[in-house]
């Protein structure tokens, strides 16, 4: 993960019509974590998208080295498996990392169907599958939605040993995300 680096390049980015954002740019070297903040409907998961490669910037571009890993309100879990055919399905893709279900409070659950896991275990198992898939840089939008607090501490501590690993995390989030020494981007800044 040592050789990891995220770029954005003077980004601009529109959906229909409206402009969300322009002008956007930053590095994250190794190591470095970074808060991206604003209101409703600035294109903060729009951001995530195009650090992705999901999504084209309307200008500019971004540089990546390492593999992405994005957590979002898709977990990509098929919801008619239990949790663990879920999982065992990304791991044949990934490769054999391990996914840390015991720590994620999940080891009880393999057998449980996707669909009626609680919104909170749903992200702890999409967090299960980021962990296995051994990514370098990880975007993460609105990662602490539906967590109860041991949860969000957990989440937090998961995030902050991936960047002092060497890896790279990116935080679209309405809520406080504690880590140290993260940097923050105001997206309103970069609004026309």
């Amino acid at each position: 993960m040592q050789d990891c680096r995220l770029a954005a390049i003077d980004l601009a980015c529109r959906r229909g019509e409206r402009l969300l954002f322009r002008g956007l740019s930053f590095e994250l070297p190794p190591g470095s974590a970074l808060h991206v903040a604003g209101p409703n409907g600035l294109g903060k998961s729009s951001l995530l998208r195009i650090l992705a490669g999901l999504l084209r910037p309307l200008a500019g571009d971004v540089r990546r080295d390492g593999e992405i890993g994005l957590v979002d309100e898709r977990h990509a879990l098929d919801p008619m498996l239990p949790l663990g055919d879920a999982l065992a399905f990304w791991q044949r893709i990934d490769g054999p990392e391990d996914n840390e279900l015991a720590r994620l409070g999940l080891a009880e659950l393999t057998d449980v169907p996707v669909r009626y896991l609680s919104t909170g275990q749903k992200k702890r198992a999409a967090f299960a599958r980021l962990i296995g898939q051994g990514a370098a840089i990880w975007l993460l939008d609105e990662p602490l939605n539906g967590l109860d607090s041991k949860a969000v501490e957990l989440v937090q501590g998961i995030a902050g040993a991936h960047c002092a690993a060497g890896g790279i995390c990116v935080i679209a989030s309405h809520q406080p995300f504690a880590l140290p020494g993260m940097a923050r981007l105001e997206l309103a800044e970069f609004a026309p």
